[in-house]
């Protein structure tokens, strides 16, 4: 029995995937997985199957709408594209986009068309789910991120590539029509990005050139921002939720935070190996392997304890300054090397900024925005691989690949085991809309996390227990 779709309104999360691609997506009351051609969506809280769908190849994105009545399942092998309604489970459509070929699919805003892009970026197809028409955008180019919606889900910002040079389309979405058309000073423009109050646009160039250029709704120019030359320039880049600040990340392993007024540097976070500063404090984690009386020692241990973090038992030690981080050497003749800020994300109420710098993969860095200052370094014993901010209040979730998962707030951090048997290393994650759950993904499985003090209320000063279920 499906809940009302009133009760499923809101915006999706961010998708989680593995090296398998087998995507999870959450919503207030349903996740949606998918195995090899199956889809299944599942009630969040008991993880109960409420519908299963099978598809006609394997899936390779899933992707619910807007307001969660309809999702999506793209195979990109076979170019299709199929869309299924928890509300009707009959009813389905099935997109095939023929010779033309499919590399990405995504929904638009209001639910009820879908943007495909074809191979080799020829053309995006936008179809229709209610009126069955299709329009045709040329020219999309292929880069890091190269479309991007305002929140309101009014407007849409598409990057082009025509006779060799940069271009951005602004489309309303209500009905598809070009809005504005105009030319970007970039040599190889590689992402676009609205800001969330959605009257800014964020255009950065190839890492071969630094440079941000920043443009209103209509087009114009508003500012022009390059840090250095003749080096590798921009990584990563991550809008604040208030739009009041736009945080670049440098292959120089600085972040330059450039302020909403003059859209001038108003300070950088350099990332230093070692941590001298007495006020800033640093966690550590440490491992340790509990201790056993002789007589519950078992020859051979168990399967469940057989793994090589099964057995040890982890928490965060407060170190004392000065601290030497772990620093990896890069190297030089390869591309894309492991240096730079390759990952950064503001939390919710934008006080707080966590940073990843590739050349010290194991610490996070929690920035004070407000007093502009370096608050907190998080050195696990693992690099890690993702992290993400708790979307109601300034609570980080990490995980570093193995069968923890780490949290921090400004009250302090915890590291909590994966509930289970076996050991479940922890690939990606993924919070709930409402935050009081956690979605954690491994190669074969996954487990929601349920975060719990023991009066049973999740509070962000308190100490936190994680009861999970794991699924296939």
């Amino acid at each position: 029995m499906l809940l009302s779709p009133r009760k499923l309104h809101g915006f999706q999360e961010t998708c989680v995937s593995t090296q398998e691609q087998r995507p999870i997506y959450i919503f207030y009351y349903l996740m949606a997985s998918c195995v090899q051609y199956r889809l299944v969506v599942r009630d969040v809280n008991t993880l109960q199957i409420l519908q299963l769908y099978t598809c006609l190849d394997q899936i390779q994105h899933i992707e619910w709408s807007a307001d969660s009545l309809f999702i999506l399942c793209a195979m990109y092998k076979r170019g299709l594209v199929q869309v299924w309604s928890l509300e009707q489970p009959e009813w389905h459509c099935r997109i095939d986009e023929g010779s033309a070929g499919l590399v990405a699919s995504c929904w638009s805003p209001d639910g009820r068309h879908i943007l495909n892009t074809t191979e080799f970026h020829l053309r995006i197809t936008v179809w229709s789910l209610c009126t069955k028409s299709v329009s045709y955008i040329k020219y999309p180019k292929a880069c890091q991120q190269g479309i991007t919606f305002t929140r309101d889900g009014r407007y849409m910002a598409l990057a082009e590539r025509r006779d060799c040079k940069d271009y951005v389309s602004v489309f309303v979405c209500s009905d598809w029509q070009l809005l504005r058309h105009f030319d970007t000073d970039t040599q190889d423009l590689a992402g676009i990005e609205w800001a969330p109050n959605g009257c800014v646009l964020a255009v950065w160039d190839t890492c071969l050139e630094y440079k941000v250029l920043l443009y209103s709704l209509d087009g114009r120019l508003l500012s022009a921002y390059c840090a250095y030359e003749w080096s590798l320039g921009i990584k990563s880049v991550a809008w604040s939720p208030s739009s009041q600040f736009l945080a670049v990340g440098s292959y120089d392993g600085k972040v330059r935070i450039l302020n909403h007024v003059t859209w001038k540097m108003i300070t950088d976070f350099e990332h230093p190996a070692t941590i001298t500063n007495p006020k800033i404090v640093v966690y550590k984690e440490a491992e340790k392997s509990p201790r056993l009386a002789l007589g519950s020692l078992a020859f051979p241990p168990p399967r469940a304890a057989a793994g090589p973090l099964a057995s040890t038992e982890s928490k965060y030690e407060i170190a004392s300054v000065p601290v030497a981080l772990q620093t990896l050497k890069p190297v030089a003749d390869r591309a894309n090397p492991k240096i730079g800020i390759g990952a950064l994300a503001f939390s919710p109420d934008s006080y707080f900024l966590a940073t990843r710098n590739d050349n010290v993969p194991n610490a996070i860095w929690i920035w004070d925005i407000q007093k502009l200052r370096l608050f907190v370094v998080l050195e696990q014993l693992s690099p890690v691989r993702s992290f993400q901010w708790d979307p109601q209040q300034p609570r980080l979730a990490i995980c570093t690949g193995g069968s923890k998962v780490y949290l921090w707030s400004p009250a302090g951090c915890v590291s909590v085991q994966v509930p289970g048997e076996g050991d479940f290393q922890v690939l990606s994650l993924c919070w709930h809309l409402n935050g009081d759950s956690l979605a954690l993904l491994s190669k074969d499985h996954f487990c929601l996390c349920f975060l719990e003090t023991e009066a049973g209320s999740v509070q962000p000063s308190d100490s936190w227990a994680a009861t999970g279920r794991t699924c296939a």
